[in-house]
């Protein structure tokens, strides 16, 4: 038999030419042998059961169908319809009689489940060994821990098993075993997708992630599965905007030097600062953050509140189940019974006020990279010490829900000793396509195969058009574009970035005189203009009207002439508004001469 890609593009690409849907079936069975790990799935599908969802999707139809014919697997802690969810652990096994809502979409467009993955027990580690049934292996290095609680998500994707995996993630169960297992991990806006039919771990912080071997193919599978969901009062409508070309310059917050940590780990410290490196040559503008409070906020996550809310999701059972329990969930789960209800509100308590003190340093950037694990472990060290070690594993993920970020674990790179090198950008609430368009160009310049299966990464997808959606399209000169003082105010207004232009050959651009903030003024002259280089963002009416109505003298808005003979709304300056003005169009646009003066 010969090989089929399981990246969506290239199976789409072998369907089209006429590869059968019996074939990879076939193909997903024949990579569940050669991988050899008993601890991937907890349940799987017949080939029988698997051709029987095939049968239901009609000849290839990508367009109707965007997972037509695409395998994938589901954490057990997720209902599939026909499949027995256990959580990792037998006793609490129960027969669901429908699909989770995020299933039931995904197979909706398409897509055929294989089976139930192997995670820690009732969702609760971020190390994956902490289940009855074998451990799944790493599949980079069976050594090593796989990451969990997603472990046989992570895994399966990671051996090309299947296009796509799903799993959850509270404190980094979606993250961290995406890191160590070299593959992407989307942990998406909390409620962007429904947690209906998902075993609850603590209901107000739990997502459904994406476990994928591209960042397109996660976000094509977030954007599929996205939606408010009556079924789940913790859904919420974000809006999924298509994966685009992000900004050329983005602010990065990332964790001040003295912050950071990587228990003694020179090979994980070394591979990210050689990311932070890469991120610098991709345009983005390195600001270094205070991490203390961040820190204190991961603490929160077993303290209190969302310890009691992990004992109130299985309460009833442990109670008579007790002894059938993993000891170290147990543990962990029953320390519950221990706290009052002061103590629940005193975490919450404390969580509002690190919010109060960090939204606006969050806000400050435009997003945040961070190591996505600080070192790896080994399966050995995690089983002599299974409390310390899971909990360093947390260290840059357990915050993250608490203060209601989205994020996405990337392949960054190998460290040098070989092992898998990962970042996770984190960005505030529904800026997942932010954080995905910059970690599929993380990805691109790592020039990594895809997690364990050596192919080589597709070509990057195509920007989605600028179809008429009802956006307009915005001009921005000068503080407005990315990376400068103002560009916070189009974020805000929840414009997207388009892409980088010029104006045609009939404008000057000038330094305007006496502004708090520094600004360009653009004005249209005809003989004797130059092209300016500018930035094209896209908002919606709404947005555009309370820009506008913003817009403080001497500037305006007007309409735009671009060097492909295109034209759209953008900010001219008033001929009045030029007194003791600079011309500076000499350096071709605004970005050039603020680099040039700081110089």
């Amino acid at each position: 038999m010969s090989e089929i890609r399981f990246d969506i593009g290239s199976l789409h690409a072998a369907y089209a030419a006429g590869t059968s849907v019996v074939a990879v079936i076939d193909m997903v069975h024949a990579r569940i042998e050669a991988a050899d790990d008993p601890g991937i799935f907890i349940h799987l599908a017949r080939k029988t059961e698997m051709l029987a969802q095939a049968q239901k999707l009609g000849p290839f139809d990508p367009v109707t169908k965007p997972l037509w014919g695409v395998p994938f697997a589901v954490k057990d802690n997720i209902d599939v319809a026909g499949m027995p969810t256990t959580a990792a652990c037998a006793e609490y096994a129960y027969a669901p009689d429908k699909d989770a809502t995020v299933v039931a979409r995904l197979k909706a467009a398409g897509a055929l489940v294989v089976g139930k993955t192997n995670l820690d027990q009732f969702a609760t580690g971020l190390v994956g060994v902490r289940t009855p049934y074998p451990i799944p292996k790493n599949a980079v290095d069976a050594s090593l821990v796989p990451g969990g609680s997603s472990s046989g998500s992570a895994v399966a994707t990671a051996h090309g098993i299947v296009s796509f995996a799903l799993g959850t993630d509270t404190a980094g169960s979606g993250r961290i075993p995406a890191g160590l297992n070299n593959i992407v991990g989307l942990k998406p806006t909390v409620g962007a997708l429904s947690a209906a039919g998902v075993v609850p771990a603590c209901r107000t912080l739990d997502c459904v992630s994406v476990f994928a071997l591209t960042v397109d193919d996660a976000y094509k599978v977030f954007s599929v599965a996205a939606a408010r969901d009556a079924a789940d009062p913790y859904s919420r409508d974000i809006a999924i905007q298509p994966l685009a070309v992000r900004p050329p310059v983005l602010s990065v917050g990332v964790p001040a030097k003295a912050d950071l940590k990587f228990f003694g780990d020179a090979s994980m410290q070394a591979g990210y600062e050689a990311s932070l490196a890469m991120l610098s040559r991709l345009g983005c503008r390195l600001v270094e953050i205070p991490f203390g409070d961040f820190y204190a906020t991961a603490n929160l996550l077993y303290e209190g509140a969302w310890v009691a809310e992990r004992y109130a999701a299985i309460a009833d059972f442990m109670e008579a189940n007790e002894a059938a329990m993993h000891p170290v969930t147990r543990k962990i789960i029953g320390g519950a019974r221990n706290l009052s209800a002061a103590d629940a509100f005193r975490g919450l308590y404390a969580l509002q006020a690190y919010k109060a003190k960090l939204d606006p340093v969050i806000a400050s950037v435009d997003l945040f990279c961070v190591p996505t694990a600080p070192t790896h472990y080994t399966v050995d060290a995690v089983l002599a010490d299974p409390i310390v070690t899971n909990s360093r594993l947390g260290t840059y993920t357990n915050f993250v829900n608490l203060l209601d970020l989205c994020g996405i674990a990337v392949p960054a790179g190998k460290r040098d000793d070989g092992l898998p090198m990962s970042v996770t950008l984190l960005a505030m609430a529904g800026r997942d396509g932010l954080t995905a368009a910059l970690a599929r160009d993380i990805h691109a310049a790592s020039g990594l195969s895809l997690g364990a299966t050596g192919w080589q990464q597709p070509g990057i997808l195509p920007a989605a058009s600028s179809t008429d959606d009802g956006m307009i399209d915005l001009v921005v000169v000068g503080a407005h574009l990315s990376g400068m003082p103002l560009n916070g105010q189009l974020s805000q207004l929840g414009a997207r970035f388009s892409r980088v232009a010029r104006t045609s050959a009939a404008y000057r651009l000038y330094a305007l005189a006496g502004q708090s903030v520094p600004k360009p003024g653009l004005i249209r002259v005809g003989d004797g203009g130059t092209a300016v280089e500018v930035e094209v963002w896209r908002l919606c009416a709404d947005a555009f009207g309370r820009f506008v109505a913003a817009i403080p003298p001497p500037l305006g808005i007007g309409t735009i002439e671009l060097e492909d003979g295109s034209a759209a709304k953008g900010f001219l300056v008033e001929t009045a508004g030029l007194t003791d003005a600079c011309d500076i169009s000499s350096f071709g646009g605004w970005r050039r001469f603020v680099i040039a003066a700081a110089s």
